[in-house]
């Protein structure tokens, strides 16, 4: 069974900030089970689209990252 939503936990960047390969940008819930978010390489937030105790759907984008 595939997740196809997930409730944010946690956001831990906003833009400007600057992070590196593996740091923790946000954490999500789903199925009572929660999964922190890592940055894929090293950049600067440039655009944050979730919130805190906010629902995402499946693939949406939680951030760029530049």
């Amino acid at each position: 069974m595939a997740v196809e939503s997930a409730l944010v936990v946690a956001v831990h960047a906003r833009p400007g900030s600057r992070v590196r390969a593996g740091d923790p940008i946000a954490v999500l819930e789903s199925m009572k089970m929660e999964t922190t978010v890592t940055a894929p390489f090293d950049g600067e937030v440039i655009a944050v689209s979730i919130t805190a105790n906010a629902q995402v759907e499946r693939g949406a984008p939680l951030m760029r990252i530049r």
